[in-house]
């Protein structure tokens, strides 16, 4: 219940966001981006991109529905901390390395309906609110 709560809080924000920017802005928007449905409402709300990161990496399955399903509004957000893979809002370390799986991403999940981005944030410097390392990006 409280998910939901936060979900409908953060809806009505990002709606005011999209109001006031107009067209004019090509907004994306990632966090907590779990189910197609909200995809969807978000899209539909206006934002030109979806960031999924964590479900990306936990769901791989998700990804490729979502990318079926919306080719070229999705973006893959990597996290990475020394090289690894973080999930769950920073707050857990995977086994993969960044570089590998945004690879694996590209190769298996990307149709021609989709978009080949991705987006990788180095945890250890933007936790600490300084600039970004010159981490891997596509």
């Amino acid at each position: 219940m409280a998910r939901l709560l936060a979900i409908q809080k953060n809806e009505q924000a990002i709606r005011k966001i999209l109001k006031a920017v107009g067209s004019e802005v090509d907004v994306q928007l990632g966090g907590g981006i779990r189910d197609l449905d909200t995809i969807e409402r978000y899209l539909d709300a206006g934002l030109r991109f979806v960031i999924i990161g964590t479900a990306a990496v936990k769901n791989p399955g998700f990804l490729q529905d979502a990318c079926t399903a919306f080719g070229g509004h999705i973006i893959v957000g990597l996290d990475a901390k020394d090289g690894k893979v973080a999930t769950d809002g920073w707050s857990k370390l995977t086994r993969h390395e960044v570089v590998d799986l945004g690879k694996k991403f590209e190769t298996t999940v990307w149709r021609p309906s989709s978009i080949p981005i991705s987006v990788a944030t180095g945890c250890s410097r933007a936790s600490m609110l300084m600039p970004p390392s010159n981490s891997p990006r596509r």
